[in-house]
């Protein structure tokens, strides 16, 4: 498995519904590819802000973001190609 592959199951992978097999591929991937496992870190943590921005309960600013997942944001921002 590539990182690209890894990326494209992400989704199903945090939810439960990739196939044994991938769920395994996946999961070695990740036991050898730091890059991989620090993306996966930040997208649960990005998805559980969203979630607590979202809930009636409680706001998240941005400064109880923590700072890794302000610096990766702002580091794929400028990564990413702009369309006009």
């Amino acid at each position: 498995m590539t990182c690209h592959d890894a990326l494209n199951f992400l989704d199903d992978y945090l939810d439960g519904n990739l196939p044994w097999g991938q769920r395994l591929a996946f999961g070695l991937h990740l036991g050898l590819c730091r890059p991989c496992r620090d993306y996966l870190d930040g997208y649960r943590k990005t998805i559980e802000a969203s979630r607590k921005a979202l809930s009636e309960q409680a706001v998240v600013t941005c400064e109880q973001l923590p700072e890794e997942m302000v610096q990766a944001i702002l580091a794929a921002r400028s990564q990413t190609p702009h369309i006009e």
